[in-house]
């Protein structure tokens, strides 16, 4: 019997085919991450190190951060890396290119050296940064459109970026800040780029991926949602550089109005999270005839606590391969109800609607077989007690079936 990979129908991709798109992305952009850091060496000497360590401590807890909002469908985590590698590479090398010239040629020879750098900051630096920033969100909508569901996945991909670019941009501000004060200004410039405004590019960057998720997932505004969100990124980019030029009280109001847009994500984050919660209520009733689904896999689905009881109850029970399969059949049911949402926007061409559709069927009963039927492992401990769907007994359960690829 041939398996089934599991990875490929949840990215809907054609199983078998490495994402040769995706690789080379991620060898383009770590190539121009390498020149970009040996740049910053050279330039640097012995503060490069010091700025690379401070640039990257905080990085684990920012993506931990992040993708807490995406966990009800979480995005692969191959694209996950390469959005981040191609902020940290591509966008960065580009932008220290593109605004070295910009400096060079435009600005300072038209405005003079001081206005010139004010101009390359408040103008120059969101333009080019952004729109390199958001090629990668662009090149989404273009090739992966389907792996956007919605704006959480788009403001999520954009915090990725971001990330990725905001690490290397802070390695030359503490470069910087190291050489000109020493430890005392390093302190000052890391507290405030690193913990109290960690997260100023990500917020940027997101405007774009608003824009991009937009046109994702509606038939109208495929150009001008894009646009309006990198317009957007741009803007608040550029009020943020400027924004010394005003004081304190410029300063003061930017940090405000960047908290409320923060605030204005999360609650995206949430009320889109509770709009999937519906429709899995909504749409998944309806395979119950397929054996797939009961009440209580829609009750577990609900509920990231659930689905985090019902992951452990299949460990218990099978190991790690039933530990996977229950993560395949609740990420394939998920998925699932997100098509018909497409559907229902009229974003779901009909031929692909219904392979998609039978694809994800397939995986989620094959994943269901794999954690329902594993016997519990020869000495392993007895499972704890299931999550309520699991102490139904058999009325829930599939019939017998041949062995899936989890090595049931």
């Amino acid at each position: 019997m041939a398996t089934m990979d599991p990875k490929a129908v949840l990215e809907g991709r054609v199983p078998g085919r490495p994402p040769v798109g995706l690789i080379l992305g991620m060898t383009v952009s770590g190539l121009c991450a390498v020149i970009a850091l040996g740049t910053y060496a050279v330039l640097g000497g012995a503060a490069f190190w010091v700025g690379a360590l401070l640039a990257i401590l905080p990085i684990p807890v920012l993506v931990a951060l992040a993708l807490t909002l995406d966990r009800l469908e979480p995005e692969p985590p191959r694209a996950l890396a390469f959005s981040f590698m191609w902020g940290a590479g591509v966008a960065v090398l580009g932008a220290l290119v593109l605004n070295t010239l910009g400096m060079l040629y435009v600005t300072v020879p038209i405005f003079g050296e001081t206005e010139g750098h004010f101009v390359s900051a408040a103008f120059g630096a969101p333009v080019i940064e952004e729109t390199l920033k958001g090629a990668v969100l662009f090149g989404m909508l273009w090739f992966r459109r389907n792996e956007i569901d919605g704006f959480a996945d788009g403001i999520i991909y954009a915090a990725m970026v971001g990330l990725g670019f905001a690490m290397m941009e802070n390695i030359t501000y503490y470069m910087r800040a190291f050489e000109d004060g020493g430890a005392q200004q390093l302190q000052a410039v890391f507290i405030l780029r690193g913990l109290i405004a960690p997260l100023s590019h990500p917020l940027f960057t997101a405007m774009t991926g608003l824009g991009v998720a937009y046109a994702a997932t509606h038939r109208r505004g495929q150009l001008a949602a894009p646009l309006a969100g990198l317009l957007g990124a741009m803007v608040l980019h550029g009020l943020w550089n400027g924004a010394a030029a005003f004081g304190l009280g410029g300063i003061g109001a930017v940090y405000v109005l960047d908290f409320s847009v923060l605030v204005t994500l999360i609650v995206i984050v949430f009320v889109e999270r509770r709009g999937t919660v519906r429709r899995i209520e909504a749409y998944l009733p309806m395979y119950a005839g397929t054996g797939l689904v009961t009440p209580q896999d829609v009750r577990m689905l609900r509920s990231i606590p659930s689905r985090r009881a019902a992951r452990r109850w299949a460990r218990s029970v099978g190991g790690a391969p039933a530990g996977r399969a229950m993560v395949d059949y609740q990420l394939a049911a998920t998925e699932l109800a997100l098509l018909h949402k497409r559907a229902d926007r009229g974003v779901a061409d009909p031929g692909w609607f219904a392979t998609r559709r039978d694809s994800l069927l397939e995986l989620m009963a094959l994943a269901r077989q794999a954690f329902l039927r594993t016997a519990p492992r020869p000495g392993a401990a007895p499972p704890a007690a299931g999550p309520p769907w699991a102490r139904q007994g058999p009325s829930g359960f599939l019939p017998p079936r041949p062995p899936g690829p989890y090595g049931a």
